[in-house]
């Protein structure tokens, strides 16, 4: 069942092992937040954040044993890296303080680029003819989206004579040229992309979409923007630490974000999708799904208890736009089956999927989606972690075998 983001006085001065004013310090010094009840008769009674209660517990966790949040540091929790670009709070997301949903219904994918690489809407953004020499030149055509993005990345990153710009508004420009690269990976065979095509109107051009089409794709690249300090955009920071250009920035975050653990899922989702597309009985197919120890991908993010805003947002433009769709039908229709036996609500990757059938895109298009969104937080973390001037090395806990002589090993003479 999903926890209530509120907590009573009770619960949250159990779950810090405190007493009440000492709750009610934390509240008044800004750590927690609180806000009155809605319970008739009980207007003195507040509930508290359970997400800022959780923090505050761990940080008290933190202080009295470091060597076990040493451990667990790299593992849902404890951040190790400022960054300006993304805030995940309250079950909302947002980029540079902007409801990241609200961006996504309102601007246009060059504006929410220039907002994460540069804090404002109009940052100057063009592709030059040159950036295009290694679309012409690839031969990666027949390959899978991520093999033939990075391939075409590769060569591309040779030929930039700016690639080594690594000022930010030189690496701004240089993200822009390689959104449009990867556009122009997406749909092999189109031609370059026009320095005046936006990257959802190529895309949608490119996969013989409507025009209105154009406006899910660009939700979709919006919302996958960036999401904090996944694991892909932890790797792109620590590439970008070393001096890298953006280019070998965006072809490692690809390499991580192709992983069935993260931006790979939705493969895994869209298969789901397609093997359960003419059960009648959903629920029950699921069920048995688990019987035979097979997972229920799409469901269920870690960082939003009520549901992830991304997945909620697309499915509901999904609504709007296309109510008659049976593919959208089915995919609500799924949705609920699941959330009725698992009590979890889609996530992002669900949503992706959902989009690539209604739309009907090519197979695998949810993660072509996924990477050319995440390029743009991708980035935005090199754009930072250039100016910050620092290499990522984190230590290592040893808990291998004790030092000792090689067997065998002739011993040292003495010395005279």
């Amino acid at each position: 069942m999903t926890q209530s983001p509120w907590i009573s006085a009770g619960e949250a001065a159990r779950a810090l092992g405190v007493t009440r004013p000492t709750l009610y310090a934390y509240v008044s010094r800004g750590f927690i937040r609180s806000e009155a009840t809605a319970t008739p008769g009980a207007t003195r009674e507040r509930r508290y954040s359970r997400e800022d209660v959780d923090r505050v517990r761990r940080r008290a966790e933190e202080r009295r044993d470091p060597g076990k949040v040493a451990a667990h540091a790299l593992q849902w929790g404890v951040p190790i890296l400022e960054s300006s670009i993304t805030l995940i709070a309250a079950e909302r997301l947002y980029y540079r303080g902007l409801d990241a949903v609200e961006l996504a219904r309102t601007r246009s994918v060059a504006d929410v680029a220039s907002l994460i690489w540069g804090g404002r809407f109009d940052l100057p953004l063009s592709v030059p003819r040159a950036a295009h020499a290694a679309e012409r030149a690839s031969p990666a055509g027949a390959l899978p989206f991520i093999a033939r993005a990075q391939s075409m990345l590769a060569v591309a990153s040779a030929r930039d004579a700016l690639a080594s710009d690594l000022r930010p508004e030189g690496v701004a420009l240089t993200g822009w040229r390689i959104l449009a690269l990867l556009a122009s990976a997406a749909t092999p065979g189109r031609g370059p992309i026009s320095p005046a095509s936006t990257i959802d109107a190529r895309l949608a051009h490119a996969w013989r979409l409507k025009r209105a089409d154009a406006d899910v794709l660009r939700a979709a690249l919006i919302l996958c923007a960036d999401h904090e300090l996944n694991v892909s955009a932890f790797t792109a920071r620590c590439v970008a630490s070393a001096g890298s250009n953006p280019y070998a920035v965006v072809l490692a975050g690809l390499a991580a974000l192709e992983g069935i653990k993260h931006g790979g899922l939705t493969a895994r989702v869209e298969a789901l999708l397609e093997s359960l597309r003419g059960e009648r009985r959903l629920k029950a197919a699921l069920v048995e799904r688990l019987r035979r120890g097979e997972s229920i991908d799409g469901f269920g993010h870690p960082l939003y208890r009520n549901g992830d805003p991304r997945a909620t947002a697309l499915l509901e433009l999904l609504r709007e736009r296309y109510p008659k769709s049976p593919e959208r039908k089915f995919a609500v229709n799924l949705a609920d089956a699941a959330g009725a036996l698992t009590r979890e609500r889609p996530t992002v990757d669900f949503a992706l999927a959902a989009v690539s059938r209604v739309l009907q895109l090519p197979p695998r298009s949810g993660l072509t989606l996924f990477a050319i969104g995440r390029t743009i937080g991708w980035i935005g973390h090199a754009i930072e972690q250039y100016a910050a001037a620092q290499i990522i090395r984190p230590r290592a806990k040893y808990v291998g075998d004790a030092p000792r002589q090689l067997s065998g090993a002739p011993e040292r003479s003495p010395t005279p």
